[in-house]
């Protein structure tokens, strides 16, 4: 049974009420970071499921238990919320939702990577610098940059797809509110950040967050059989503007799938049809090396 700490549930509770006035979906955490009420569509264990073609439920059963689907910004609803999970010691905070359509950057250092140094060339490499905006600190020493992103696109979330130790929390994802208290200590907000609303996320950012667009039709398909022939396409058809983002991603899935050595002069190649110069496309490449822990 869950130990219940009722000074750590009524700050939450407090802590995400605040949120909620700001427009910030939140809903109750464990001490582990998980949604603190269990799914009311569990089996009990060992039974077998009572329904296991139904579709899944997000909430529309009426029942608390859908994880973020759960997360409100209103304060009665808020207060059921924590009633029915007097464990939690935290909250959870929805990205993707309006009006903010927050998107969270996790900064992580627990991999023995520096994700900070990581986003600065990223940054560097793409022309973009991250505005002003709310910072988290979270227990470990890492941190939680909150942007906003345009209504209509769902950035998805990921981990490591961006810069090894970076996570991405978007749609469907939420990110742990300042003031929680996890096993590992408390989150907190960084100094001089707490007046500040998240800030925009830089255009340039944004088309690293988002997929590729598929390629046009038109392209010739890819020769059966030549493995990464298709991430080549993918550059070649590549148009002003979107020539260096291409470029870096297949990079990326290259060497992530162990055919970066192989396409690096294919890739090259691609590059130099699109119009990129040769320097450029090599310090791409690089670059996605880099990224993706591999020499160049």
């Amino acid at each position: 049974m869950a130990t219940i700490d009722r000074q750590a549930t009524t700050l939450a509770l407090a802590h995400a009420l605040s949120a909620a006035e700001r427009g910030l979906a939140v809903l109750p955490l464990s001490r582990t970071k998980l949604p603190a009420l269990p799914s009311p569509h569990r089996a009990p264990r060992g039974a077998p499921d009572a329904a296991p073609d139904r579709p899944p439920c997000h909430g529309e059963c009426g029942r608390p238990g859908h994880g973020v689907h759960d997360a409100s910004t209103d304060p009665a609803r808020i207060r059921e919320l924590f009633a029915a999970a007097p464990w939690a010691t935290g909250y959870g905070i929805a990205c993707g939702r309006p009006p903010h359509h927050l998107i969270g950057i996790d900064l992580d250092t627990t991999a023995g990577t520096d994700s900070s140094a990581a986003l600065r060339e990223l940054a560097l490499r793409h022309l973009f610098t991250i505005p002003p905006t709310v910072v988290v600190r979270t227990p470990s020493g890492g941190r939680h940059l909150w942007l906003s992103g345009p209504p209509g696109l769902a950035v998805p979330n990921s981990a490591g797809r961006l810069a090894p130790g970076i996570d991405v929390r978007g749609a469907g994802g939420y990110l742990v509110g300042p003031g929680s208290r996890t096993r590992h200590g408390v989150y907190t907000l960084a100094p001089g950040t707490a007046h500040l609303a998240p800030a925009p996320c830089p255009q340039a950012l944004l088309r690293l967050l988002l997929p590729p667009p598929r390629p046009h039709r038109s392209v010739a398909p890819a020769a059966p059989g030549v493995p990464g022939q298709g991430l080549v396409q993918f550059v070649r058809s590549a148009h002003e503007g979107q020539r260096n983002t291409r470029l870096f991603w297949a990079a990326c899935r290259a060497y992530e799938n162990g055919m970066g050595p192989g396409l690096a002069e294919p890739l090259l190649d691609a590059s130099r049809h699109t119009g990129l110069t040769e320097a450029e496309a090599r310090a791409t490449i690089a670059s996605a090396a880099r990224m993706t822990g591999h020499r160049p």
